[in-house]
């Protein structure tokens, strides 16, 4: 992939430089050396690389770039420059198995966690670095090697993940229902990009086939960075969790629950947008909300810049920017909406009240609606440009096949804000069902809030949480919650020709400020 590689890093250096100025430097910036592209030995392996720092002498702050699953290390061109201009070392790398780094692709297992520290060594070895400034930052993959190697390797003091992963084992199999299209694509861009080798094949086979589920876990454990919260919060570096409310590859719940327990100084950012959208902006060098919040972050940290505010940031689908203490700051209260018998007349029930009894609605278990989660990047992607949650009409949605239970119409507005969740009394002990969340509006035009999967076995009561959410439901719309048993985003584990059954007792508890 050499030739191929060099043709790339013409055409993106070029666009790179164009982009982020290719004139004179600002009058606040520093001269830079311009990029030098360099082999890193790894572990074992040699590792694809450029390098790019300040032009003057004097110890500088690094910073370690890992590209994300699929690319390589022309990835970060415009960011590198901006950050060298600001008075920085920054190193950008090719993970082992990708592109013309050695190896096999070890999805930010142990021996890309050993890789990471080669890189640093060779930082500091080769460059102006100072030993005791070092921060690590990246999107997706990057992103998760970054985060992983604060775990393993004291000298990164700061890290910034955009897009990334705390718990791969949720990613691959939230709420214990496998995720199809996310899974299958990064499949696709190994097989096609990198050396996948025997382990993950092995691995994605397995996941694809429902087998040695639990081997497959476990080897998501290991590449987990919850599975090392007690040894970052030892090491103690500065993270910085920039993600998307519709990530369909890394969902935020779980960079949730991990921020709550991170004990160093943090800051949790969330935006409209999926999977690698909402900085993707600032990768073409363009002016770009997370990028700056990442270079901000270093300079809070590394050079000792002045504090940001809140640590909390979110970006409603539809309001402005809000800063909290904390994530708990988001809500203030949580309203339970009972789920109510199903009425005769349009098959639609009552959401709201206390939870009643002496009802019941039926799911086939392999027929669609269109109700569903949309297409994995693109819908979600989308939505994040035009500021419109993908919409379906709900007249259409078929009543032989979903539940659709409708809210009353209330006079002002109702602010979500945090993890919705439901509870449901189900018949059968094992199944699965994909539960939406829409905002209704008067002539039918329903748009998704937030979805979830579920798949339950041993139990017949099911208790999920949807995926975080940051919406104002306008004044006069109604919150509706619909329920079916198939969406492409997922595999499901039902039995075809089979029905799914909810009754009574089921109810949605929503956060709200």
């Amino acid at each position: 992939m050499e030739p191929v590689r060099k043709i790339l890093l013409a055409v993106l250096l070029a666009v790179g430089l164009v982009l982020t100025g290719a004139g004179p430097a600002p009058a606040a910036a520093a001269t830079t050396t311009g990029f030098k592209f360099v082999d890193i030995p790894g572990e074992g392996v040699t590792l694809k690389a450029n390098v790019i720092a300040p032009a003057a002498t004097g110890r500088y702050p690094a910073v370690i770039l890992p590209s994300s699953w699929g690319l390589n290390d022309l990835e970060y061109l415009a960011q590198s420059k901006k950050l060298a201009e600001g008075g920085y070392v920054v190193v950008s790398y090719t993970p082992r198995g990708w592109w013309s780094s050695g190896g096999e692709i070890n999805t930010a297992g142990p021996s890309d966690m050993a890789d990471l520290s080669k890189v640093i060594d060779w930082t500091l070895a080769n460059t102006a670095a100072d030993p005791a400034r070092v921060g690590t930052a990246g999107i997706s993959y990057g992103a998760g090697i970054s985060l992983l190697g604060a775990a393993f390797d004291k000298r990164i003091r700061v890290v910034a993940m955009m897009s990334g992963w705390t718990d791969l084992v949720y990613s691959l199999y939230s709420d214990q229902t496998r995720h199809r299209q996310s899974a299958g694509l990064l499949e696709l861009a190994a097989t096609l990009l990198g050396n996948p080798g025997p382990e993950l094949s092995g691995k994605l086979a397995d996941f694809k086939a429902d087998r040695n589920v639990a081997e497959v876990q476990a080897w998501a454990r290991v590449r987990s960075p919850a599975t090392y919260l007690p040894q970052i919060n030892a090491n103690a570096p500065a993270v910085l969790i920039a993600n998307a409310w519709g990530d369909s590859f890394f969902p935020p719940n779980q960079l949730v629950d991990f921020y709550r327990q991170l004990n160093g100084p943090k800051r949790l950012e969330l935006r409209p947008g999926d999977h690698a959208i909402a900085e993707l902006g600032g990768i073409f060098g363009f002016q770009n909300d997370v990028w700056t919040s990442v270079r901000s972050w270093f300079d809070q940290y590394l050079r000792g810049g002045p504090a940001g505010g809140q640590p909390v940031l979110v970006r409603p689908d539809n309001a402005n920017t809000e800063t909290y203490a904390d994530w708990s700051g988001l809500s203030t209260s949580t309203t339970r909406y009972g789920l109510g018998r199903i009425r005769t007349l349009d098959g639609t029930g009552l959401l709201g009240g206390a939870p009643s009894t002496g009802w019941s609605k039926a799911l086939p278990t392999d027929k669609d609606t269109i109700a569903n989660g949309g297409v994995v990047l693109l819908t979600n992607g989308v939505s994040a440009f035009t500021n419109q949650r993908p919409a379906i009409w709900l007249p259409t949605v078929d009543r032989s096949r979903a539940g659709v239970w409708a809210s009353t119409r209330p006079g002002s507005a109702l602010k979500i804000r945090g993890i919705p969740k439901v509870h449901l009394d189900v018949a059968q002990s094992q199944g699965s069902a994909v539960v939406y969340l829409y905002d209704l509006d008067l002539i039918g035009t329903a748009r998704l809030i937030t979805h979830s999967p579920v798949t339950w076995t041993g139990t017949n009561d099911v208790d999920l949480s949807l995926s975080a959410a940051a919406y104002d439901v306008p004044a006069g719309h109604s919150l509706t919650l619909v329920i079916d048993t198939v969406d492409p985003l997922y595999y499901d584990a039902n039995e075809p020709g089979r029905q799914i059954t909810i009754g009574g007792g089921s109810y949605l508890d929503v956060p709200t400020r």
